[in-house]
């Protein structure tokens, strides 16, 4: 297995299907950025498209209706709607930091709050202000199971032996249970689609990515029932990914305290007693970023593309309908292209200055950062907003705590492993213990100041009372 490993594509026969994988930085951009038409398509998953009603953008096959959802996504989650929306991200932001200060040991918590908070209030123009709003805690609980089914035995044999779909639900137990989840997951979704779309209506709603889905809808006319998969898509995306990506950021910090202290150097200098901005030049930290996206990817597989018609590929003939594997954490742990891989160096990347999307467009495989956010037609929508909260989240942890290895009772250091991640096609690390410090208590007055400032900002159900200054409604440009 390791010979095969080490090759940059190899092939395996699945059940019924034959499965490419791919495994460097150059098969990667000669098939699915230079082949993005005939490699954009996805395989018929069954389980998983049973909990999405089939409505699940990130599952679903190429073709017309994925098509105009891609250009939907396209007019709306520009560079310039990042820009836009940075009075939300500083918000939230600074209500993390205050979690963490005032209850350290639920990081976790006060992460997923800020990046689904952030998310609902870009997407359906609300804040979610608690760890234990019950809306947050169904969607943390919705998606995770559904990663799980789709890295579960029962969905890999239903789609390598399509023939046991006929099967009846009593003897396919899972399907029952996946119609279950689909039941409460379209609930959530539309039910979040019809209040955004409510606020719209009575002129109520702040600015919002539903905002832009409503005018597309009039020129587009697709369902509401569509309408809430394809918000509730960035939902997703934009809750849980980041959310891991920056709890394996603790742990990196944990694991190597020399990085920390080389990038709080580079924040005193920058920015001193005052919080870092996104307008900060910190050529360290956006090295950190990098290196967090790629020491620690959370879609290590990701979800395989389907080639939509035969091709061929350094010797391989590639059937139609075959499924293309890309192996991301190979790629990323790749000795020849990152030299100690499992060290967190962000001096690797010293002197790159592309943003993840212009990685994501260089013509040489090589230069690019990290492949955390897709590749070809696939490639993430939301990667412009994504690595500004990731930067944002990021300088702002260093700039204010201390990340330390927690003491047990016999006074021993407790050391992450970071090879214990979850299991599935999206991971991150399991539990870990940590010490989360304020750097000085400077730093905490800051951070309590910080956040109190914002409070005239939010009514009494801590909502956004008015549309922050400068805030374009809209940023829809359609084509």
């Amino acid at each position: 297995m390791q010979a095969y490993l080490g090759r940059p594509v190899y092939s395996l026969m699945m059940g019924t299907r034959l499965m490419i994988v791919l495994n460097s930085d150059q098969a990667v951009k000669d098939l699915l950025d230079k082949r993005s038409n005939i490699y954009s398509s996805r395989p018929d998953l069954y389980l998983p498209n049973i909990i999405s009603g089939s409505l699940r953008v990130v599952l679903m096959a190429y073709g017309e209706t994925w098509r105009m959802i891609h250009r939907i996504y396209h007019n709306m989650l520009h560079v310039r709607s990042a820009t836009a929306f940075i009075p939300y991200q500083d918000l939230e932001n600074k209500q993390m930091m205050r979690g963490l200060l005032d209850s350290p040991d639920e990081f976790v918590d006060h992460i997923r709050r800020y990046t689904n908070s952030l998310t609902t209030q870009m997407v359906f123009g609300f804040r979610t202000f608690s760890n234990d709003d019950p809306k947050l805690k169904q969607l943390y609980y919705g998606f995770d199971k559904m990663v799980q089914v789709l890295g579960s035995t029962s969905a890999a044999f239903l789609d390598l032996y399509p023939a046991l779909r006929e099967l009846p639900d009593f003897l396919v137990p899972m399907r029952r249970y996946c119609k279950d989840l689909h039941a409460r997951e379209k609930e959530l979704y539309v039910g979040h689609w019809l209040d955004a779309k409510a606020r719209i209506s009575n002129g109520t709603s702040k600015p919002c990515f539903c905002v832009d889905l409503v005018k597309a809808q009039k020129i587009e006319g697709f369902s509401d029932g569509l309408a809430a998969y394809i918000s509730g898509s960035l939902l997703e995306a934009g809750s849980d990914t980041t959310a891991a990506q920056l709890v394996g950021f603790v742990q990196a910090m944990v694991l190597f305290p020399e990085v920390q202290n080389a990038a709080q150097r580079e924040l005193d200098k920058v920015c001193g007693d005052r919080l870092p901005t996104l307008d900060d030049k910190l050529p360290y930290i956006r090295c950190c970023v990098k290196e967090c996206l790629r020491w620690m990817p959370t879609a290590i597989l990701g979800i395989p593309h389907s080639v939509i018609r035969e091709d061929e590929y350094m010797g391989y003939r590639i059937p139609k309908g075959c499924n293309v594997m890309l192996n991301v954490w190979a790629i990323h742990m790749d000795p020849k292209r990152h030299s100690n891989p499992r060290a967190f160096d962000p001096t690797r990347y010293e002197g790159d200055l592309q943003t993840a999307a212009e990685a994501t467009a260089n013509a040489d495989a090589s230069k690019r950062d990290h492949f955390g956010f897709g590749a070809g037609r696939r490639v993430c929508q939301g990667i412009h907003i994504a690595e500004r909260s990731l930067t944002l989240g990021i300088a702002r942890l260093l700039w204010a705590f201390q990340f330390r290895r927690s003491v047990d009772s016999n006074g021993r250091e407790t050391v992450p492993d970071p090879e214990d991640l979850t299991q599935g096609v999206l991971v991150q690390p399991r539990p870990f213990p940590v010490k989360i410090v304020p750097r000085s208590e400077a730093h905490a007055c800051a951070l309590r100041e910080a956040w109190d400032s914002c409070q005239v900002l939010l009514d009494g159900e801590k909502q956004w009372k008015e549309v922050p200054e400068g805030m374009p409604f809209s940023t829809y440009t359609p084509e």
